[in-house]
């Protein structure tokens, strides 16, 4: 069974309610007839979900959901447990102790494998998923060079304009959907960063509906799970894909930083890889900093202590900077970047991380127990779970940026994969410093310029998709302050 089957089966049996059957694996010692030395002692595998456990863990995540099912096992199994059916064997690692090997490790012992195969009709075989390891962190450098700080510096100007622009069309008051508003906005600055002027003013509209249909169309579990199934949604992602293939080959000043990237070998990039680079980018620009900008606010004005706090910060901002804020002011705001990190270790961009184990490794838990993680495993980070353990962070449940203050630094106490919202080791997210910009310029913008009032419930998290965004509107109340134009 391939990985792609294995993802299926796994997500089917989670979410269809598919109940799934455990294989206990036992370790055996091998004796060198030869030798009379005993052998090494080989280190256990780690211990397996089984029995009526299985059917208890199903129960669990019907009726409480992912994290209390985790946590379930957690406290019984400890820090790494695996869960075996149809032959395939999904282990869990609980902990930042746990996942060294699994945000380092090179590809050819720990890789994606086939589990983002869903992205390849997205964006181009030519590109990211649908090329090999070593193209992937070419093109991934490519990326890199384009956010660097020097040229982040350069996005600032055209993000406040975009953002200053935009609700200068709001009314004195009224109520609105923040989750459709910031997803507008965050396309709007993605357009004008990302893509160019000429995008953003002649294209727009179009551009967005498109992006949407691409995304919504190939994010739905049936598309992910079935990415080349003959199916109405794989249909409007590959015509979405196709239309804007075209609308980008007609562009001449669309991410010039991409066009000019040389391969190692001196190979230029072609036409079809700079346009699948752009909608890829695009794609991580807009899509999880829309959720983070959302969770950012909602949190905000759930917690009247921190949005003092961050009110407070930008007052001063504006009496060092003056009301136009800069790239300067922004990299000064630790308040509010404090409160959007916080946001993001309790609503992470994705739930969980999977990867292939394609060569034998082992790992040690804080508890000293050492087990053996076999080839042929899937493992998953459950990012979402291991940013609430109790062990790292107090009172995790709490919604408290000082965490990350001077003097607690809680992200730090069990080394540096303790805060993985934007994964980490070779795998860290090259957009971090661009999303937590994008995120400061709306937010400093209209906590300086507006009074909110949430007016929804604090909403649930859509578990539908994988993108990890508030569940359905977010209405929220405003009030132009009197001292703004």
């Amino acid at each position: 069974m391939d990985l792609t089957n294995s993802v299926v089966w796994f997500a089917i049996a989670l979410v269809s309610t598919i109940a799934v059957i455990t294989k206990i694996a036992r370790a055996r010692t091998v004796v060198d007839p030869v030798c009379n030395k005993p052998p090494p002692p080989v280190k256990p595998p780690p211990p397996v979900v089984s029995g009526g456990s299985l059917i208890r863990l199903l129960h669990t995540f019907l009726t409480k959901g992912l994290r209390a099912m985790i946590h379930e096992q957690y406290t019984q199994l400890g820090s790494v447990f695996t869960i075996s059916f149809f032959g395939q064997k999904v282990t869990f690692l609980i902990g930042p102790e746990v996942l060294g090997h699994f945000y380092q490790g090179v590809d050819s012992e720990i890789s994606h494998g086939n589990t983002l195969e869903f992205t390849v009709p997205m964006f181009g075989k030519e590109v990211i998923y649908g090329v090999d390891s070593a193209t992937r962190y070419e093109q991934n450098r490519f990326y890199s060079n384009a956010l660097k700080p020097p040229k982040l510096r350069n996005h600032a100007d055209p993000m406040i304009q975009e953002v200053e622009d935009y609700f200068s069309k709001w009314d004195q008051q009224g109520t609105v959907d923040l989750k459709w508003e910031l997803a507008q906005l965050l396309m709007l600055i993605s357009s004008r960063c990302l893509l160019g002027r000429e995008v953003r003013e002649k294209m727009f509209k179009e551009v967005y509906t498109l992006f949407h249909e691409l995304s919504d169309n190939g994010l739905r579990l049936t598309s992910v799970l079935f990415p080349y199934a003959p199916i109405l949604a794989n249909y409007r992602r590959d015509r979405a894909h196709a239309k804007l293939s075209e609308m980008f080959t007609k562009i001449t000043d669309v991410l010039q930083n991409l066009m000019d990237s040389n391969y190692k070998d001196s190979r230029p990039t072609t036409e079809a890889e700079v346009i699948g680079l752009i909608m890829n980018l695009m794609f991580a620009g807009m899509h999880t900093s829309s959720a983070a900008s959302t969770w950012t606010g909602v949190c905000l004005l759930s917690h009247e202590r921190w949005l003092r706090a961050v009110i407070e910060e930008q007052n001063k901002i504006v009496l060092k900077h003056g009301d136009h804020v800069d790239f300067n002011a922004l990299m000064e705001m630790d308040a509010l970047h404090r409160c959007i990190k916080e946001t993001l270790r309790m609503h992470p961009p994705t739930a969980t991380v999977f990867r292939k184990v394609h060569t034998n490794f082992t790992v040690q838990t804080r508890e000293g127990y050492e087990y053996e993680i076999p080839s042929g495993h899937i493992v998953v980070s459950p990012i979402h779970f291991n940013s609430n353990l109790p062990y790292i962070y107090k009172d995790p449940d709490e919604y408290d940026p000082d965490r990350f203050g001077l003097g607690r630094e809680e992200d730090r106490v069990g080394g540096k994969f303790s805060y993985t919202a934007f994964s980490g080791g070779r795998h860290a997210c090259i957009g971090e410093a661009y999303a937590y910009m994008q995120i400061k310029v709306i937010w400093s913008h209209l906590l300086r310029n507006f009074e909110f009032k949430l007016v929804s419930p604090f909403p649930d998290t859509d578990q539908s998709k994988l993108a990890l965004e508030p569940k359905g509107k977010v209405m929220v109340q405003y009030k132009r302050l009197a001292a703004c134009v």
